[in-house]
């Protein structure tokens, strides 16, 4: 038979190829749809399809809680740098985890600060959710902080892991992240705001009702008062094309109704650390009932 000769047999006295000539590694670009940008179209596609998603926050310094919020089913997680004592460091490290694991994790921050907002993205955060949103101006300036330019300001590294640490192509991490951009939630959670809420809310993927800043706001109403602000805020959300969002205490849909939220379609369900008390006390209840 004819045709190319096949390879050469290996010789015993050269055992081992030849080292290849120096030069840069390859670069590989990633496909759009991978690692954190993969997380986000999975929120995103769930809110846009109508259903809801289910996460808790985490305060507590430990990627257990993740793992364990992961196992439980859990749609996401909001790594929380407003009401607990998570150093960033550690908040940081939390976010990877979720990431790496392939679990979306937001991130509550306090307020709008552009650096922080870029540490977190670059660690791989499917969102932000910004606390007391009032004004359109705050809402612009997370969008900015988030987003890339010609979308935002957001500044352009490639050294960390949502880029893979410098593997993938510039060019093709910029349209990763123009086409599957960071979640935005912003907080509604006063009695008035400063801009209408349908437009507070227009540029955000979900506006999300803080119920109990809400109530201690409005000078801790009676309960169908509450409910009144809170369905004014998700009919406003609804009419601007927004998932509304907010927080219950439990997974309880007697509870979420009563509240206002049963049209929430990205819903909070208390804490790492609220739901191991609950466990924590239950058991030891239980325990002691049978003494």
């Amino acid at each position: 038979m004819t045709g190319a000769p096949g390879p050469a047999a290996p010789s015993s006295e050269a055992p081992f190829p030849e080292p290849a000539a120096p030069g840069p590694a390859p670069r590989s670009p990633v496909a759009p749809a991978t690692g954190a940008a993969a997380l986000r179209r999975r929120l995103r596609d769930a809110l846009a399809g109508g259903d809801r998603v289910v996460g808790t926050f985490v305060k507590l310094p430990t990627v257990d809680c993740v793992d364990l919020a992961r196992q439980a089913g859990f749609d996401f997680v909001v790594v929380d740098l407003e009401h607990s004592s998570l150093p960033e460091a550690t908040a940081l490290g939390l976010v990877r985890h979720a990431a790496a694991t392939g679990l979306p994790a937001l991130v509550r921050v306090p307020s709008v600060d552009p650096a922080l907002i870029n540490r977190v993205l670059e660690a791989g955060a499917a969102g932000l959710q910004l606390s007391t949103l009032t004004a359109v101006a705050e809402a612009a300036a997370l969008a900015d902080a988030a987003r890339y330019a010609p979308h935002g300001r957001r500044s352009v590294s490639l050294s960390h892991p949502a880029a893979g640490f410098g593997a993938m192509d510039l060019a093709a991490y910029l349209a990763a992240e123009a086409e599957d951009p960071p979640l935005l939630v912003g907080q509604i959670e006063t009695a008035t705001t400063r801009d209408p809420v349908e437009e507070l809310v227009g540029g955000l993927d979900v506006a999300f009702v803080g119920t109990t800043d809400l109530a201690v706001g409005m000078g801790l109403p009676g309960p169908g008062a509450l409910r009144a602000r809170v369905e004014e805020i998700v009919a406003a959300a609804l009419s601007a094309g927004v998932a509304p969002g907010g927080w219950i205490a439990r997974a309880d849909e007697a509870l979420l109704t009563g509240s206002g939220l049963g049209a929430a379609r990205y819903l909070v369900v208390g804490s790492d650390v609220q739901l191991l008390g609950s466990a924590l006390r239950e058991t030891i209840h239980r325990w002691k009932e049978t003494q």
